[in-house]
């Protein structure tokens, strides 16, 4: 079972780089990751599987009730809405052969560790994007966990980098729902509140949590495969701008494994790999497909109550940024998908003629904020099902940080726009 799930697993990434040009070929990619939690249910950890269950029996549930009320979504909003972070899942998955097959266990620690895991994570995540948690959390975990304080720096310091970040999907979502934004002008406000929110983050580590930090090594074997994929990526987007940062990490991820592994000879360690080992993406799996269903019957919800989101005669003043920035930020920690409430809000402030660079950074706050603090965002299901945190300590950690991030992004609002 095992070895053929590894296999289906494998199919999933190879059928959604099919798909990107041959989109009839979707329904393969699709089917073959649904087929992974359901063969491996029975093993999946039991949180997985109870919080996977129940997003699914909601969003079904909303999909219902939205269905009968005359509101039917395509099938590739359900199922296959985050396909691609799936794929990417199993690329870089793959970059766990490119570490030593003996680890150091003297990881630098202390305040100078803290420093330079949060600004390692946060400048090379802005450009790598989500990948950077594999790599820098698969070196940095014991018994497949990381300790609070680590969870807490490789969260907040990666999503803090959506505020500036133009290889970052929330850019592409800003500058989608709020056409006429310049992403310059948000460029300087976004890059203020990425500071200080990683600095927020390393006082807080450093000097009131006093637990000892074990932090990401920076040396030169250890920084090659990041510093590779993101030099790639950089040379790669510059040239061709249409294309997506997904696509080229499920590109580059495993082109970038075969270069760097340790096993040899190649060809039996990849192998061995895809039998036996690949298919701990299970978990991941099962989250990832229940928080898109989840999150499509949210978004039916609203068509069917278009009249509960209306802003008429209202304009984008600092009160309502803030209050909406508030709204979105505690949707998103409940589980809806900053897309979802970004895709809901735009349509209904465009016809205020709001600063579009204002409403792109009112986007880019929420999915800052709202992805580091929500253990159903894409970040939280790494962390939750990869690294073992607790969804419960992933709002309690981030809590008091959440609130202080938007209380100073509502005064960087008024200070820019």
């Amino acid at each position: 079972m095992h070895t053929n799930l590894g296999w289906i697993v494998l199919g999933t990434l190879i059928f959604y780089l099919l798909s990107v040009p041959a989109s009839f070929l979707l329904p393969l990619p699709t089917l073959f990751a649904w087929m992974v939690p359901i063969l491996a249910w029975r093993t999946l950890a039991q949180n997985a599987r109870r919080q996977a269950l129940l997003l699914v029996v909601i969003g079904l549930v909303a999909l219902f009730f939205s269905a009968c009320n005359g509101i039917v979504l395509n099938w590739k909003d359900i199922f296959a809405i985050n396909l691609p972070l799936l794929a990417m899942f199993v690329a870089v998955s793959f970059l766990t052969l490119t570490n030593p097959a003996t680890e150091d266990p003297f990881l630098p620690k202390g305040k100078a560790a803290v420093l330079s895991t949060a600004v390692g994570t946060h400048l090379l995540g802005a450009v790598i994007n989500l990948s950077v948690l594999f790599v820098f959390g698969d070196r940095l975990k014991r018994n497949g966990a990381l300790r609070k304080e680590q969870l807490v720096v490789l969260g907040r310091t990666f999503t803090a980098a959506a505020w500036w970040s133009p290889f970052f999907v929330a850019t592409g979502v800003a500058l989608t729902y709020a056409p006429e934004m310049h992403w310059k002008e948000t460029l300087v406000p976004g890059a203020i509140m990425s500071i200080i929110g990683v600095s927020y983050t390393i006082v807080e580590v450093c000097f009131f949590r006093k637990k000892t930090f074990f932090g990401y090594p920076l040396k030169k074997e250890s920084l090659a495969v990041p510093l590779f994929l993101a030099a790639i990526v950089i040379l790669v987007h510059y040239q061709w701008h249409q294309l997506s940062v997904l696509l080229l990490i499920c590109i580059l991820a495993p082109l970038g494994t075969f270069v760097f592994m340790k096993g040899r000879p190649r060809g039996a360690t990849i192998r061995d790999f895809v039998a036996n080992k690949i298919s701990s993406v299970s978990s991941p799996f099962a989250l990832f497909l229940a928080a898109g269903v989840f999150s499509s019957g949210i978004k039916s919800i609203t068509y069917v109550y278009p009249g509960l989101f209306s802003f008429d005669n209202m304009e984008l003043s600092p009160m309502v940024f803030a209050l909406l920035a508030g709204i979105m930020i505690i949707v998103g920690i409940i589980g809806v998908h900053p897309v979802v409430s970004i895709a809901v809000v735009s349509p209904l402030l465009i016809p205020l003629n709001p600063d579009h660079s204002q409403l792109g950074f009112l986007f880019l706050t929420s999915w800052a904020i709202s992805t580091c603090s929500s253990p159903l965002s894409g970040v939280g299901l790494v962390l939750v099902s990869r690294f073992n945190a607790q969804p419960k300590q992933i709002i309690k950690d981030n809590f008091l940080y959440a609130v202080v991030m938007w209380a100073i992004a509502t005064q960087i609002n008024i200070i820019f726009f």
